[in-house]
């Protein structure tokens, strides 16, 4: 699969399909790789990749610090995400796309929409992320990994992220950077050297500034009502991904429509087809 510089973070992707162009913000938390969408949870069960590339250009890419997309050390935002998506349009040479989130995926999705309303054709969000539960589960992850990092130092997270094949989401300790220490020694041997002090102020606030509210994350209300743009959303129903979060998009999208269907109850037979009849309106 190619991969592809953006300012500075290489970027992992896949294109599947030809038609109208589909940028899709891979689901999984902080293991938000492509292959997510054939692999994990209700994306496995209703196989989207079966039936999409038939119809669009589905463009796939492992977030930036996740699967074999590269990273930065610094105070990762909603627009540093935003970026790397409009960065990969860019270099396809594509002004304007539909855009699709899965999970987490979501909120780079509301806040992509925010930044370049003129860039996005639609918008479907898939369990998006948010709630209480959601916001308190964030930060005791960080909080975690910055626990170990003050009892420990940075050369232990490398210690122990190299040491074993877990992500974030698995094991809080090895810290949202845990891809690119595996995957890039110089980057590994950069982060063990970093000021210690430095890094937990940054990512104290790195997280506050993701995780800032009980609903779901990713752009500012009063924005979010100034679009108008047709927007699918597709609810959740557990502490990840709340029914208020996605109730919460529906009311501040304007031009929204609410896929009122039981989470036991999407299936392969009518999930793909319910986006799809959307994406062609």
């Amino acid at each position: 699969m190619p991969s592809v510089d953006i300012d500075g973070i290489s970027t992992h992707y896949q294109i599947l399909g030809d038609g109208p162009p589909l940028l899709m913000f891979s689901p999984g938390g902080f293991d938000a790789r492509l292959d997510q969408w054939r692999d994990l949870g209700v994306y496995a069960r209703i196989k989207l990749l079966d039936h999409l590339p038939g119809h669009y250009q589905c463009i796939l890419f492992d977030r930036r610090e996740n699967g074999q997309s590269g990273g930065r050390l610094e105070r990762i935002s909603w627009a540093n995400y935003v970026a790397q998506g409009a960065g990969l349009l860019d270099h396809l040479d594509i002004e304007k796309a539909h855009l699709l989130g899965g999970c987490m995926g979501c909120a780079p999705v509301a806040a992509f929409a925010v930044a370049h309303p003129d860039r996005v054709f639609s918008m479907v969000h898939y369990w998006p992320v948010g709630g209480p539960h959601y916001r308190i589960s964030s930060h005791q992850r960080f909080t975690e990994h910055l626990t170990y990092v003050g009892e420990n130092g940075l050369q232990a997270v490398v210690n122990l992220v190299l040491g074993g094949d877990k992500n974030f989401s698995k094991d809080p300790r090895g810290g949202p950077w845990c891809s690119v220490i595996r995957n890039d020694p110089e980057f590994a041997k950069n982060y063990a050297a970093a000021d210690d002090d430095a890094y937990v102020e940054m990512v104290g606030g790195m997280y506050r500034t993701l995780f800032d509210r009980d609903t779901a994350p990713g752009a500012e209300p009063e924005d979010l009502m100034g679009l108008d743009i047709p927007s699918l959303i597709i609810p959740g129903a557990d502490k990840f991904h709340a029914t208020s979060a996605a109730c919460y998009l529906h009311e501040c999208l304007a031009s929204s429509e609410y896929w009122d269907m039981p989470v036991d109850q999407q299936t392969e037979d009518n999930a793909p087809d319910q986006i799809l009849e959307f994406l062609r309106r």
